[in-house]
């Protein structure tokens, strides 16, 4: 029959098409696909991932305004033209504790509101920071003797950065958030 190959013919065609994909390929890599990636692909990957989490962390604070007393007024200085925090990224106070990761807590805390804040804070996206803003929530302020007021907001949940005064300064609460930038990021410890 016309158009046919013989044996020989189609192993000559076979070896001819071989040899054309076998140039084509040199100088190039032929990667393993996913299922057959080599273990220092992945382990790079991996690496890369969590220094990309750890900048993202870093570099995007999501604050939950927590004012209870007279320092919450200095929160809404942190927010005026003079501080510019909304150049940093800072002044994006959320509303909802799921979309916060950071717990400004701003003024005495009475006893009465602790299973609220706690409450609050467990609510929050991990990982979670606080900030202890002002003497009150530091270490219960003026009215530490008081039967009502807890000595300082860290008897309940875990500080990350103290911000000291009476009232504090809009200025020191940049600072504290630059702070906690720098303890997320490992420059410096606890």
């Amino acid at each position: 029959m016309e158009g046919e190959y013989t044996e020989e013919e189609f192993q000559i065609a076979k070896k001819e098409m071989d040899q054309l994909v076998q140039d084509s390929l040199k100088g190039r890599e032929i990667k393993p696909n996913v299922m057959f990636a080599k273990m220092s692909d992945i382990s790079r990957a991996i690496s890369v991932s969590k220094g990309l989490v750890k900048w993202a962390r870093v570099n995007s604070l999501w604050p939950m305004q927590f004012g209870l007393a007279c320092c919450a007024i200095e929160l809404m200085g942190f927010g005026s033209a003079r501080i510019d925090a909304e150049r940093k990224g800072y002044l994006l106070f959320r509303g909802t504790p799921r979309q916060a990761d950071v717990m400004l807590v701003a003024g005495w805390v009475t006893k009465s509101m602790v299973p609220e804040v706690k409450r609050l804070y467990e609510q929050m996206t991990e990982p979670r920071y606080v900030i202890a803003f002002g003497e009150c929530a530091t270490c219960g302020g003026p009215w530490f003797e008081s039967y009502n007021i807890i000595r300082g907001i860290d008897q309940v949940l875990p500080v990350d950065v103290y911000v000291a005064g009476c009232p504090p300064k809009p200025e020191n609460l940049f600072e504290a958030m630059i702070k906690l930038q720098e303890k997320i990021s490992g420059k410096i410890e606890d």
